[in-house]
């Protein structure tokens, strides 16, 4: 059997299958129905595809020719885990030498050191607590910052290139061609940083994520289509493997859904307080943890340390972690991330604020006396829940290692499996699916599940 025709029978039985749900064809109708909801959508959609066209548009003194699939710089992308993950995270923007080829990840490498840095300079810390002022100050800094890391990449990014694929650069490597080419990397950047805003303000999702999101999945059909040459050009592949593949994908998909969406709720009771002729409080609330409350962060900072090894290249300790499959790099990957799970909880949760607050608010858990004995339950259930969870994140983290090395499925496809691509997918999709339900909720339509909400939302 063609594996063109594979490929296209997999997109017609999902296709088939959305078109047989009732219940999605009459929450498309709704939402079509909502005119502010229709026009965001579609504004989104728009701003996406300006986004996935730039991804083409080469640097002008750039020759794709000896870029294109087939080349040697495309398999030294498929083979590298550190240049393969980018061109992924970028659509494959990075190995087309787009104007837009650095994509968003200057831009979150300059977030995390801003938000590193309003836990250590008081300066920062005080511009958090500024309410919104203080959020337009940070992502201020945030912009200035992401030049300044766009500088440091730009000419890293052509220096590589040239040192690839020298044949690609038409007007050579000069000092005036690498500044020209590292002003447009600067410029595609930001106009991405300014897609994003436009999105957030007037689309719908979060437009970064979205944009990342994208790049990720703009891949999947070349993954898939070259997964499917790799199992009919082998004795052992076939297409009931290749099934197999898609149905553990498929499974994969669901258990990161329930991590991401799993909570801990903790009661509060608030105090009835009367004033006037009205009564306040005397209600029990919740105060949802997330078992996994450090999202896709520590996966991130774990990969970031695992290309340090490639820095002491020809010695013994770089070659123990040069090889994704690995066991050494797969085990100390596994081993960072948990670590940083912990690490990164502990920085966004503070159950000593949390515990101010409820006190502050006449509030207090059933059970617990309020202030120290309150911020010690928090933590010792924090601690408790994010075990599981950072062993499951970094099972998550590990996953594509796994699928290559027992699976044999090739690297493209097997980002898809776990990592940073997994968590990014899931976590954009149910944050966009939330938004828009609670349009079609306001306008007192049921949402996008036959109960009226997404499951596993509080």
């Amino acid at each position: 059997m063609n594996q063109y025709l594979v490929v296209g029978i997999v997109f017609l039985v999902v296709i088939a299958l959305l078109a047989t749900n009732k219940k999605l064809v009459e929450t498309l109708k709704n939402i079509y129905k909502i005119e502010e909801l229709r026009k965001r959508v579609i504004y989104t959609i728009g701003l996406l595809l300006v986004f996935r066209l730039g991804s083409f548009v080469v640097i002008p003194g750039i020759n794709p020719n000896a870029l294109g699939e087939g080349s040697e710089f495309a398999s030294q992308l498929e083979g590298n885990g550190l240049l393969g993950l980018l061109n992924v995270f970028s659509g494959g923007a990075f190995g087309n030498a787009s104007i837009l080829a650095l994509g968003v990840m200057p831009y979150i490498t300059a977030s995390i050191i801003i938000q590193l840095m309003g836990m250590m300079i008081p300066y920062f810390q005080k511009m958090q607590k500024e309410g919104e002022s203080g959020r337009r100050k940070m992502n201020q800094w945030t912009r200035f910052l992401t030049i300044g890391v766009l500088l440091l990449q730009g000419p890293a990014y052509m220096a590589n290139l040239y040192h690839q694929v020298p044949s690609a650069f038409v007007y050579g490597n000069s000092f005036g061609f690498i500044a020209y080419a590292t002003t447009i990397l600067i410029a595609g950047t930001m106009f991405i940083m300014w897609l994003g805003e436009k999105i957030t303000d007037k689309g719908i999702g979060n437009g970064i994520s979205l944009i990342i999101m994208i790049g990720i999945v703009a891949r999947l059909p070349h993954a898939l289509l070259a997964e499917v040459n790799a199992r009919f050009q082998t004795a052992t592949g076939s297409a009931i493997m290749l099934i197999l593949e898609l149905i553990l994908l498929f499974l994969v998909f669901m258990a990161t859904i329930a991590l991401v969406q799993a909570v801990r709720k903790v009661p509060v009771q608030y105090a009835k307080r009367i004033v006037g002729n009205k009564q306040y409080g005397g209600v029990r609330q919740y105060i949802p943890l997330k078992m996994n409350a450090a999202n896709v962060m520590p996966i991130i900072f774990a990969q970031a340390l695992m290309f340090i090894p490639a820095l002491f290249s020809g010695t013994a300790f770089a070659a123990a972690f040069s090889s994704m499959t690995g066991f050494w790099y797969n085990f100390t990957l596994a081993v960072l991330v948990i670590a940083f799970t912990y690490f990164y909880t502990a920085i966004i949760i503070n159950p000593q604020m949390m515990a101010d607050d409820m006190k502050r608010n006449g509030g207090f858990i059933p059970g617990v006396k309020p202030g120290k004995q309150t911020v010690n339950y928090i933590d010792t259930i924090m601690t408790r829940i994010t075990l599981p969870g950072s062993i499951f994140l970094a099972i998550v983290a590990i996953l594509p290692a796994l699928a290559m090395k027992f699976l044999g499925i090739q690297q493209a496809f097997a980002y898809f499996y776990g990592g940073t691509s997994l968590l990014i997918m899931v976590g954009v999709v149910l944050d966009t699916l939330k938004q828009i339900e609670s349009y079609l909720l306001m306008r007192h339509y049921d949402g996008l599940m036959k109960t009226g909400r997404i499951q596993g939302r509080h």
